[in-house]
C-alpha cells in the first residue's frame, strides 16, 4: 500500500498542477518511481497506489509506465480516494488504508507494507521483512540514524536493546541516542510493515476515535509500542546490490523547494551519493520515444560551443551551442547558442534563448526563457520576478511567461 495522497503545499509551485509523488526527479524520472523500483527490485509485485490530489498526472504515469504482468498476478495499480467510509476525503494516513481496507482482504495477504510514496532513496524491502519475522513483530517501522542535534527535526524513536520500540517522540528538544552510538537518534522514515490482523485492528478502532489526528505515527504507532510487539528496523544496516559503502544510509525528504534542489544536485557529482547508473538495482520509470541527446556547433573562436559538464541530460535534449554545468536536464530541453545555464534544474520542454543566463535556478515544464534574459544574476531582480527560496534558489513555476 504506497500513501500517494498527500498535497505537498512546501513544494509549490512544482505541485500546483500536480500530486508531491508525481513531480519529476533526477530528469526522466518522477518521484514516486523510486519507492516502486525498491519494491520491484525487492521482489514484491502487488502494489496499490493511494491517490487523492491532482492525481491526473500521477495516475498517467502509473498507468503508461507501470504496467506489470497481469499473467503472473502482478500489479502496480492506482486506487483513488472512493469514499466507501462516508463523504470525507482521507484524514491522514491511517485513514487512508481504513477507507481502502476491502483492497486488503480481497488480496487477503500475510503481512503490508505500508509506505510513504515521496522519499528518495535504494532500500531492499525484504531485509526489512527478514527482520521483522526474525523478530516476531506484529509491526516494524523503518528508522534511519540522523546526528542527534538533528533530532528535534524528526518523528524521533526510542528503542531497547533489541531494538523494540519504547517511545515516539514528536520532534523532541532532547532525542534518546540509538543502542551504540550516543552521538545518533533514530527518526521514523514514515515506512512500515504490519502483520495484516494487527493492520485492519487498529485502523478500524482509530477510525471510531473523533479526537483522533487518523495518522500513523501521531495516532497509531504513537501508542500501538505499548500493548503490541514493534520494532524499529535500522535502514543503515539495509545492504542494496552493488551498492558502494558512501551510498548506504541515503535517504531524502524532499518536502521543500531547497531540499529538491540540493537532493538533484546530489546526481551530478563525478561520484555521486546517490547513483542512477547501478544495473543490479535500476530505477524503473517510462521511456519515451525520442532521440539521443544532441550536442552541436564547435566555434571555439566566436565561444560559439555545445556541450556539458557535470551534468545529467536526458534524451531529446539539444545543447546547440551553449554550456550546461553541474545540471539537470529533463527531456526535450533546448538550450540555445552563447547561453549557460549552471547548477539547475530544468522540466521538460524548456527552451533556454541565446546569450540566456541562468544559475542556481529550478525551471518547470514548458517554460521558454527569452534571449538574454539573466536569472540567478542579480538576487533583487529575482525577487521582483520570481519565488526565490531562502537559500536563494529561483523557482519558476510551469508555463510561465518570462518577460
Amino acid at each position: 500500500m504506497i500513501l500517494a495522497g498527500g498535497a505537498g503545499t512546501r513544494l509549490d509551485p512544482l505541485t500546483r498542477e500536480r500530486a508531491k509523488p508525481a513531480v519529476p526527479f533526477g530528469g526522466r524520472y518522477r518521484i514516486i518511481d523510486f519507492c516502486l523500483s525498491n519494491f520491484v527490485n525487492s521482489g514484491v509485485y502487488k502494489m496499490k497506489v493511494l491517490t487523492q490530489y491532482k492525481s491526473d498526472s500521477l495516475n498517467n504515469h502509473l498507468s503508461r509506465a507501470w504496467r506489470m504482468t497481469a499473467f503472473l498476478g502482478h500489479y502496480c495499480e492506482s486506487v483513488p480516494a472512493q469514499m466507501r467510509t462516508g463523504t470525507d476525503w482521507y484524514k491522514g494516513s491511517a485513514d487512508a488504508i481504513y477507507q481502502n481496507l476491502n483492497l486488503i482482504t480481497d488480496e487477503a495477504p500475510e503481512r503490508v507494507f505500508v509506505f510513504g510514496a515521496d522519499h528518495v532513496y535504494q532500500m531492499d524491502v525484504r531485509q526489512m521483512e527478514d527482520f521483522h519475522v526474525q523478530k516476531k513483530a506484529q509491526c516494524t517501522v523503518a528508522a534511519i540514524p540522523v546526528p542527534i542535534e538533528e533530532g528535534s527535526d524528526f518523528g524521533i524513536i526510542a528503542v531497547d536493546d533489541q531494538w523494540r520500540i519504547t517511545n515516539f517522540l514528536e520532534k523532541p528538544k532532547n532525542p534518546p541516542p540509538m543502542p551504540g552510538n550516543p552521538k545518533m537518534c533514530l527518526a521514523s522514515m514514515g515506512n512500515y510493515l504490519f502483520e495484516t490482523d494487527t493492520l485492519v485492528s487498529e485502523v478500524t478502532n482509530d477510525a471510531k476515535l473523533e479526537a483522533s489526528a487518523h495518522d500513523f505515527g501521531k495516532s497509531i504507532l504513537a501508542n500501538l509500542h505499548q500493548r503490541a510487539a514493534v520494532y524499529a528496523y535500522d535502514f543503515a544496516r539495509n545492504i542494496v546490490p552493488g551498492q558502494a559503502a558512501k551510498e548506504r544510509g541515503y535517504w531524502r525528504d524532499v518536502g521543500t523547494l531547497d531540499a529538491y534542489y540540493q537532493c538533484n544536485m546530489d546526481l551530478v557529482g563525478v561520484e555521486p551519493v546517490f547513483n542512477f547508473y547501478n544495473q543490479q538495482w535500476p530505477v524503473f520509470t517510462g521511456n519515451p520515444n525520442l532521440p539521443a541527446a544532441k550536442f552541436v556547433f564547435a566555434d571555439h573562436e566566436h565561444g560559439r560551443v555545445g556541450y556539458a559538464t557535470d551534468s545529467l541530460i536526458c534524451e531529446g535534449c539539444i545543447v546547440s551551442g551553449g554550456h550546461v554545468d553541474r545540471s539537470v536536464l529533463s527531456p526535450r530541453v533546448r538550450v540555445n547558442s552563447y547561453s549557460s545555464v549552471s547548477e539547475s534544474v530544468v522540466l521538460e520542454n524548456v527552451e533556454i534563448g541565446r546569450h540566456a543566463v541562468v544559475r542556481r535556478a529550478i525551471i518547470d515544464k514548458n517554460v521558454v526563457i527569452p534571449p538574454g534574459t539573466k536569472i540567478g544574476v542579480d538576487p533583487e531582480a529575482d525577487r521582483r520576478r520570481f519565488q526565490v527560496t531562502e537559500s536563494g534558489i529561483v523557482v519558476i513555476p510551469k508555463g510561465a511567461r518570462v518577460e
